[in-house]
């Protein structure tokens, strides 16, 4: 019994000596400073023969911990490009914390270092994908957009930047916000040469971060590390220039970093269409033609910095004047049935005068280790004046069935405030949380107008209507939520949560509408018109209740939910006659999460969530808008909420060792009850309201709940280096179906739509000296209705363009910003293909090259246009918009280069300067 016994014992130790584990962390800083070093590489070799056992990255604070490490003696490595190597033996045998690392600056000079090995371009970690900035060459006065729109998976759509076929929705800077959501503003605001690696991940919801739970609210984010050595001193760019036609620009983009301090400062003026001042001097919105003739006057300042130990603290403010005069084009085809056809052609001119103001602010207190407060306000005001006139004419193909002239002028006030409110608690047990939440908001919006319509009839005969009419129209909304979630682990990798949410939304509209019977100097005499005039409340109380286990082990992370919800939505009308109307939805909301890891640089997500949408309050209000007499609109009171059900997939492999990635997006989504409008297309005069008449061949337009709503989209990258010409190739294919429900005339139908698209670029990697990004994209749609096949339409879209910056010789700097546009299959009459070709020729001034004197071209060869095809549930249209065209310009430009701390005097002259201190004679060296 002894020796069994003694057996039992060994065999118990030697299990548990083989199963024990334990873990390895610290943090590394620069020797000298408190300069944290993020995403060093941290090794533990073998120290037989220096294999690696393992490793990791540090982070954004440059803290590591490796877990899960053996008992033995290793050699631990860290190794951070500029720095020396640092070594150590570790005997392991119980957790240890090394604390503070200090990493030496390398002394090395590298321009007598020859590095032959190739760089790896990016890696991949969980759902961020990490890129370092030196693998892509861009000239040295380039912008952050430049560098971001070669990485791999990133791309320009619709005037918008995407990653990974989603559009980015905001930039932090060292994990900071930088100016807001406003993703072009922040870009543009820093120069490539101050950034050292770039990250693209989908940052959770700030209540997901907080609880561990995550709930589906997420924001395509681009992350900026900037290099350690530039994070103190004052850096950006100025321009002013003058050109033919009286155009101009003054700008300027000076960035003041001491560490943890932030502070930038953003100034615009010009008539030019940009609507952003942008540090790169040939930059035009990417290709993509500003619709209209803007001026713009902007400043912006954004601040971050650290208020002592514990409190994070980062803001903007935008004050924005934009003029836009715009002319447009709209021909519009109607769904009808297959015995009818309408069509609706309009002319249209604009002027908009906005000024708005915008401040965000982000304070994050953390109390102690288990306590945390974030509070998150917005607040925003908008004043527009406009003056407009529009003329509008039906027909059925050959003979006209109405006409309108229509003049407006208004003044519009919006006034926004929103606010966030988060605190969570971590108690002593591990994964026993508790967080609260609360968010306000508040919007009001007065808007003033006057419009005089000359409407003319010719069926059943010909007859015409005079609408002279001042317009008061008042809104206001008031929203609240409040919410605890509590979460519990079970197990080691398991754990439950619990939530419970309440919230109102409560919206009051006024709308008077007056006749203005006759107009005398000084005064007017009008006249109450109660078939128009309108007030409305709205109320929508939700409450809801969720239960949620999530499970994670090794590569694998699961989490599904369950939630209750209850809503009641009260519709109150006090004028023209009194109702009420009650309503009561109970709906039962599940999701489902998994992500998991094939390896360090692969990994799938898989989401499955449900929701619902209430109807807004224009949609809820029944009032007539007659902005145009020819197609008018009311709101449904009796609307009910939509349930969505939304599929998505996302998955990522990423090759370090060949730079070979690949990026996929699906989504597809199912709506029952969609609010969606439905079209009435009068055959005969019909009175829809008291003293409101649909005149023959006019439309109503009323938002009804329809089901059958389903669309798809996906979105697939491959890129790989093309080393034969020192580039990066990277390909995409894109595949969407949209299927839209349809209520024409009583009639129940769909409008489909599907698309197949394609894409290839090419972004130079060759050197500071040139710089080029070439890509074209080709789509082919096919429309199709139910209702009416003769609806039934393909067209084909193809668009391309070349940025080229070439510094020719001697500081002559060439630069070519070329886009091209083919379509086919628009309407009659519309300008299809165009070819846009800005040219500029500077030269580098000054011994330090700071400056540049050059001159510009815009639209070479007077083609720019703007075209653009919508698709909807009740029409097809193509509208086309005046746009800037041709001028010359001379201009001036200055970057501002000062970095105080881990740069001297000739570090910076080789940042500047190439080899021996003269352009284009050798490689950059120093910028690291």
């Amino acid at each position: 019994m002894k020796f069994y016994s003694t057996l039992l014992f060994l065999l118990i130790g030697a299990h548990f000596s083989f199963s024990q584990t334990y873990s390895v962390k610290g943090k590394i800083q620069e020797s000298g400073s408190n300069n944290t070093i993020p995403y060093a590489n941290v090794l533990l070799l073998n120290v037989n023969d220096s294999s690696q056992v393992d490793g990791m990255i540090s982070d954004l604070e440059g803290s590591f911990e490796i877990s899960g490490v053996k008992e033995g003696e290793y050699l631990f490595k860290i190794q951070y490009l500029g720095y020396n190597n640092f070594f150590k033996t570790l005997q392991v045998n119980q957790n240890i914390d090394l604390g503070v690392i200090n990493l030496r600056e390398e002394a090395t000079a590298l321009q007598e270092v020859t590095v032959a090995a190739r760089r790896a371009t990016s890696q991949q970690k969980s759902d961020t994908t990490q890129y370092n900035a030196d693998a892509f060459k861009t000239m040295r006065d380039a912008s952050a957009q430049t560098l971001i729109e070669k990485l791999p998976g990133v791309n320009s759509a619709d005037g918008a930047i995407q990653a990974q076929g989603e559009n980015i929705a905001q930039i932090l800077v060292d994990g900071k916000p930088f100016f807001g959501g406003d993703v072009r503003t922040a870009l543009q605001n820093l120069p490539a040469e101050v950034i050292q690696s770039v990250e693209i991940f989908d940052q959770l919801s700030e209540k997901a971060r907080l609880s561990g739970f995550d709930d589906g609210e997420r924001l395509k984010t681009i992350n900026i590390i900037t290099k350690p050595n530039r994070r103190k001193g004052q850096f950006g760019r100025t321009t002013v220039g003058y050109g033919t036609d009286d155009r101009y620009i003054a700008g300027a983009s000076i960035n003041a970093f001491d560490e943890d301090q932030r502070i930038t400062f953003t100034g615009l003026s010009n008539n030019i269409n940009m609507t952003d001042y942008s540090a790169d001097p040939n930059a035009r919105d990417n290709g993509r033609p500003q619709s209209g003739v803007i001026n713009t006057n902007l400043a912006g300042l954004n601040y971050s910095d650290l208020w002592g130990e514990k409190i994070k603290v980062s803001g903007s403010y935008v004050f924005n004047r934009r003029e836009n005069i715009g002319q447009q084009k709209r021909f519009r085809e109607f769904i009808t049935n297959d015995e009818t056809q309408q069509f609706y052609e309009e002319i249209s001119n604009e002027t908009r005068i906005n000024n708005q103001h915008q401040f965000d602010m982000r304070l994050e207190y953390n109390l102690d280790e288990k306590n945390r407060i974030l509070f998150i306000p917005r607040v925003s005001a908008r004043f527009e004046t406009e003056n407009s006139n529009f003329s509008g004419e039906t027909t059925d193909g050959t003979n006209p069935i109405n006409t309108v002239e229509n003049t407006r002028t208004a003044k519009n006030k919006d006034y926004d405030l929103f606010n966030r409110f988060l605190y969570s608690h971590k108690f002593d047990k591990p994964g026993r949380t508790l967080t609260v939440r609360a968010r306000i908001g508040n919007h009001k919006n007065e808007d003033r107008a006057k419009r005089l319509a000359e409407n003319q009839y010719f069926e059943p005969e010909y007859r015409t209507e005079t609408i002279n009419q001042l317009i008061n129209r008042d809104r206001t909304g008031f929203s609240w939520q409040t919410g605890v979630s509590f979460t519990e682990a079970v197990s080691e990798r398991s754990q439950f949560e619990l939530e419970y949410e309440i919230g109102n939304r409560k919206n009051d509209s006024d709308q008077l509408i007056f006749d203005v019977l006759d107009e005398a100097p000084g005064s007017a005499n009008l006249s109450l018109d109660t078939a128009l005039s309108n007030t409305f409340e709205s109320k929508f109380l939700t409450q809801q209740v969720e239960l949620g286990y999530q499970y994670s082990k090794d590569k694998l992370r699961f989490q599904a939910e369950g939630e209750y919800q209850n809503a009641k939505l009260d519709n109150q009308q006090g004028f023209p006659q009194s109702f009420e109307l009650q309503r009561t939805f109970q709906s039962f909301l599940p999701t489902v999460r998994v992500d998991y890891k094939f390896s360090d640089n692969t990994n799938i997500e898989f989401d499955y969530d449900t929701r619902t949408q209430e109807p807004d309050l224009r949609q809820l209000q029944p009032v007539v808008d007659n902005s145009n007499p020819l197609q008018l609109y009311v709101g449904n009171p009796d609307l009910n909420q939509s349930y969505s059900h939304r599929m998505r997939v996302r998955f990522r492999s990423n090759n370090p060792e060949t730079d070979r990635n690949w990026f996929l997006f699906a989504q597809s989504s199912l709506v029952n009850n969609t609010i969606t409008n439905s079209s009435l297309i009068a055959q005969e005069a019909t009175e829809i309201q008291d003293g409101i008449i649909l005149e023959s061949g006019s439309q109503l337009y009323k938002p009804v709940n329809l089901d059958g709503y389903m669309d798809f989209r996906s979105w697939l990258s491959y890129g790989i280096p093309a080393g034969f010409i020192k580039s990066n190739f990277n390909l995409n294919f894109g595949a969407s179906f949209t299927k839209r429900p349809t209520l024409v005339n009583e009639l129940n139908g769909f409008n489909n739509s599907r698309r197949l698209s394609t894409g290839l670029s090419f972004s130079s990697n060759i050197s500071d000296q040139i710089d080029f990004n070439v890509w074209t994209r080709l789509s082919f749609n096919d429309v199709e209705n139910t209702l009416n096949t003769n609806l039934n339409n393909k067209y084909f879209n193809q668009r391309g363009r070349v940025n080229l910056n070439w510094i020719i010789w001697e500081g002559f700097v060439y630069r070519l910003d070329l886009s091209h546009q083919v379509n086919s299959g628009l309407s009659e009459g519309f300008d299809n293909n165009f070819t846009l070709v800005n040219m500029s020729l500077g030269k580098k001034v000054f011994s330090n090259q700071r400056g540049e004197v050059s001159l510009n071209v815009y639209d070479l060869f007077r083609q720019n246009t703007s075209v653009r095809r919508n698709i909807s549930e009740t029409f097809i249209e193509d509208v086309q918009t005046n746009v800037l065209q041709r001028y010359f310009m001379l201009t001036f430009s200055y970057n501002i280069r000062r970095f105080s701390k881990g740069m001297d005097m000739n570090d910076y002259n080789e940042m500047i300067n190439t080899g021996d201190g003269g352009p284009g004679q050798g490689g950059r060296r120093g910028d690291i």
